[in-house]
């Protein structure tokens, strides 16, 4: 989509980052995608953690870094000193509408820069909490990270092919999913705050996104009072609904109503399918997929992903490749959407906002800071 010059949602809100990682900095990148002034803090010896993750850059910057940092300032602030802390504290209580911490539990309190101490003097201020385990109960003291709760959460149990060792899935979807409900209770935050001139503290933990994603694994056990297991590309108590391997790959097929199995019968050549008492509900099918997928599975094995694509395209029976990354980035409907932006011809691709306001995307402007690069511009004219 074409750059605009209209002002962004945020723009006017200062929001200051005192942490680390992927959490906290997907949640203030949010913020700032949306137009926020972000003020990352990093210690002087390295910066912030993820400047090492990822791949390298030729210019020495990593990936991780990039995609989580892009849009914002970078000051250094040695912690070990009275001063900087102080300078930090007046700045936060003064100038800052928002803080985002997430350092190790108990960290922050050491710094005198927690919640209640800032809040206690500035009743306008919003202050975030990313914890790893939350604020309260026996592990709230505990460090954690993206592998651990996924595994803590039973998110692992649930992941993988039955019979398998368990996965981790792929993307950090507990830090990312964390920073999405950080920036979700900033933003209701600031929208009380219009009506009561008063800030609050969030809290939002790792632990707690990592089991807002087992809500429907924990619904089904209930009814069935079975433990949910592993299903690969199949979904429970849907079918046929999974990844199906054709002459070049792998195609998910997702027809779990009558009308599109009816669909996907003919075109796979068995209208007959939706008169078998086995496969003419949608219960009935995935009590019987295992029957099912022995019927469709030398079928779609005969021909190319795009040849059966084409024809499920043509019956109206949803289906989709699985695919790469680079066959991600090159597909038409990525383009078409504009959300892979290039903020200067001397820095990688990024990830845009995932979110338009009146059919403009925000665009990117400003890619990820060099460690301590606004110190002049922010901390010596404060």
């Amino acid at each position: 989509m074409s750059e605009t010059k209209t002002e962004k949602p945020l723009a006017g809100t200062l929001v200051v980052e005192i942490g680390t990682s992927v959490a906290g900095p997907y949640a203030s990148w949010i913020l700032a995608a949306l137009g926020a002034d972000v003020v990352k803090v990093e210690r002087p010896e390295g910066g912030d953690d993820t400047r090492q993750w990822g791949g390298i850059f030729p210019d020495g910057t990593a990936s991780t870094y990039h995609y989580l940092n892009n849009e914002k300032n970078s000051i250094t602030i040695n912690f070990k000193d009275e001063g900087e802390r102080q300078w930090l504290r007046d700045y936060c209580l003064t100038k800052a509408d928002v803080v985002i911490q997430n350092l190790r539990p108990g960290t922050i309190n050491r710094y005198e820069l927690d919640a209640d101490a800032l809040t206690s003097e500035n009743d306008s201020l919003i202050y975030c909490n990313l914890w790893p385990f939350g604020n309260t109960g026996p592990l709230k003291d505990q460090p954690g990270y993206d592998p651990l709760m996924q595994a803590l959460s039973g998110i692992m149990s649930v992941t993988g092919e039955i019979g398998r060792p368990p996965v981790r899935v792929g993307p950090s979807i507990i830090d990312m999913g964390t920073g999405m409900w950080c920036a979700i209770g900033i933003l209701a935050a600031l929208n009380k705050k219009i009506e009561t001139g008063k800030g609050c503290i969030v809290d939002a933990s790792l632990y707690e996104t990592s089991l807002g994603w087992m809500a429907s694994s924990m619904a089904n056990m209930q009814v069935t009072g079975k433990t949910p297991g592993r299903q690969g590309t199949t979904a429970r108590g849907m079918a046929p609904y999974q990844a199906y391997e054709c002459a070049d790959g792998y195609l998910i097929v997702a027809a779990p109503n009558n009308s599109l199995f009816e669909k996907l019968s003919k075109v796979l050549g068995h209208p007959d399918w939706i008169r078998d008492e086995r496969f003419n509900e949608n219960m009935t099918r995935y009590k019987n997929i295992a029957a099912l997928n022995q019927l469709m599975e030398p079928i779609l094995l005969s021909e190319s992903c795009d040849y059966w694509r084409g024809r499920f395209d043509e019956a109206g029976v949803p289906s989709a490749p699985v695919r790469d990354t680079g066959q991600m980035m090159a597909d038409e409907q990525t383009k078409a959407l504009g959300i892979i932006q290039k903020i200067t011809d001397d820095t990688p691709l990024q990830m845009g906002l995932p979110l338009s306001f009146d059919k403009i995307r925000p665009q990117l402007s400003r890619a990820a800071p060099a460690l301590g690069e606004h110190n002049a511009k922010i901390k010596d004219k404060s």
